[in-house]
């Protein structure tokens, strides 16, 4: 029996990924049919992080408009985030994160230690911590101090020493400055 030839990373290409999970019996694979794209997640963490307009996503993700415009309509139909008026432009739109995407933020964190444990070098590009006490986020959002996961809104995000200092675009430059979760983004003009 001859096994097929393996492709870059290991992937044989002989069978085609389905466009939707409609055959499994998992939860998991739910929830790949809402955040399993390409970009989302990274939509999601620039969500999480108060990036609310179009343009900043756009900027700061270096995303193909029709693939943003694409996620932001699946997030919101699926109750991920929230498309609203903006308040100072009402011609204009954000998108603000839901309480179902809130729900998001420690497996987004897990996966970003994760990443960093096993991919990111020696030197964090982002510190978590818990406002409540300034203690460092676990792995999974938890607070080893207080004991206990802490809410999205509860934390405190700061540049890690592994993060570019001078950044080219503003939602980057913006991000340098310690801010809670989910607070809206004001960046400066390019």
């Amino acid at each position: 029996m001859n096994e097929p030839a393996l492709g870059k990373g290991g992937y044989s290409g002989a069978m085609a990924l389905g466009k939707d999970y409609a055959t499994q019996e998992c939860s998991i694979a739910r929830a790949l049919e809402v955040v399993g794209e390409r970009w989302t997640l990274l939509v999601v963490r620039d969500a999480l992080y108060g990036v609310r307009r179009y343009n900043d996503f756009l900027v700061h993700l270096g995303i193909p408009r029709a693939v943003l415009a694409a996620r932001l309509q699946t997030l919101t139909e699926a109750g991920v985030l929230e498309k609203r008026p903006c308040a100072d432009a009402p011609r204009r739109h954000e998108y603000v994160v839901t309480e179902r995407g809130r729900a998001l933020w420690p497996a987004l964190r897990a996966l970003g230690a994760w990443g960093l444990d096993t991919f990111g070098g020696t030197a964090p590009l982002r510190l978590f911590r818990h406002v409540a006490c300034g203690t460092e986020l676990g792995a999974a959002g938890e607070c080893p101090a207080c004991g206990g996961l802490v809410p999205v809104e509860d934390v405190e995000m700061l540049p890690g020493p592994g993060l570019d200092p001078e950044p080219s675009d503003p939602v980057s430059r913006a991000l340098l400055a310690p801010r809670r979760l989910l607070q809206p983004l004001t960046t400066d003009p390019v």
